[in-house]
């Protein structure tokens, strides 16, 4: 009776601990009415423990005022279970609202990003540009005068730096704001950085599509485009890659990138956060409301589906299985 006794004893403290410890959690729910019944069903718990207590040792017979309590302490949780549906819809909305503001806010950088690329490029290329090209004309009308022999090298090696410096500053205004992507669209913008690309690597890039001249969202085809970049330049930095295919597929209003390469692979969960671009490349996308699925293996190369709904719709997960 002793073990009993010390037993009831410490269920009435846990119990009364418990009860303590979900009123002081009330402000949280903002005093939700199903937490209100679920701390009252626990406080006539707490009571109900220690008639029990008294009850075992023969202290008290309060037998109505127990029955009452078993009855109190139903209604109570009965009709929280019932209303628990509210407190769980509230949590849901807390949850949507919380990753819509997330959403609006990766929108709101990228497109502050993109804005900042398109205002440094065309600061560059209506800028710079043109200094360039008046210094290189002033240095070949010097060049076309008589002079010493040693004098028209300098000048001809100075062309040949102003002139390296003109096609680096196109390529780097073009890298930060690509204008054929602005101009033509995302299948002309795609093929471009791939010709570029291809020219300057051994490896074959194969690309694929059924786009002519459709026009999207500019958050959509600029985003699109730099996940491509990003796959592109990371094969053939990282993998090893001897060959690279990619197809764009619009069907309906669903637009799907897939990508594939031969190279060394990686266990993609390990680089999630190494530099590779992968989380960038799934907030990019989850901006979109889309997916991305990224598979590989080591010695398995890798896959990678992309697909956005150019309504602005959810893209199901499914669509990235197929």
């Amino acid at each position: 009776m002793t073990f009993l006794k010390i037993m009831m004893f410490l269920a009435i403290i846990v119990q009364t601990a418990a009860t303590i410890y979900a009123i002081r959690l009330t402000k949280l729910t903002r005093y939700n009415v199903v937490w209100i019944l679920f701390i009252i069903g626990l406080t006539l718990l707490s009571a109900m423990l220690v008639l029990q207590f008294m009850m075992v040792f023969e202290m008290v017979r309060p037998r109505q005022t127990y029955i009452w309590l078993v009855i109190a302490i139903s209604a109570c949780l009965s009709i929280g279970v019932m209303y628990a549906h509210k407190l769980f819809r509230y949590i849901e909305r807390l949850t949507r609202q919380r990753r819509l503001y997330n959403k609006r806010v990766l929108t709101a950088v990228l497109r502050a990003e993109e804005k900042s690329r398109s205002r440094f490029s065309k600061e560059l290329h209506d800028g710079l540009g043109p200094l360039l090209s008046s210094a290189k004309m002033s240095l070949s009308a010097l060049s076309s005068e008589t002079g010493a022999l040693e004098r028209r090298e300098i000048i001809a090696n100075t062309t040949y730096v102003i002139d390296e410096a003109i096609r680096s500053l196109r390529e780097i205004s073009n890298n930060l704001s690509p204008h054929v992507l602005n101009d033509f669209g995302l299948a002309r913008g795609v093929q471009n950085f791939i010709a570029k690309t291809a020219a300057m690597h051994d490896a074959k890039i194969r690309f694929t599509t059924n786009l002519r001249t459709e026009r999207f969202d500019s958050d959509v085809e600029v985003i699109v485009y730099r996940v491509v970049c990003e796959l592109i330049n990371n094969s053939l930095k990282h993998s090893a890659c001897s060959q690279i295919n990619l197809s764009l597929s619009l069907e309906g209003s669903l637009l799907t990138l897939r990508y594939t390469d031969d190279g060394r692979g990686f266990n993609p969960s390990a680089v999630m956060d190494c530099g590779m671009g992968l989380a960038n490349m799934h907030s990019r996308i989850g901006s979109l409301n889309g997916r991305i699925d990224i598979r590989s293996g080591k010695g398995r190369g890798m896959q990678a589906t992309v697909c956005v709904d150019t309504n602005g719709r959810t893209v199901p997960e499914r669509e990235t299985e197929r």
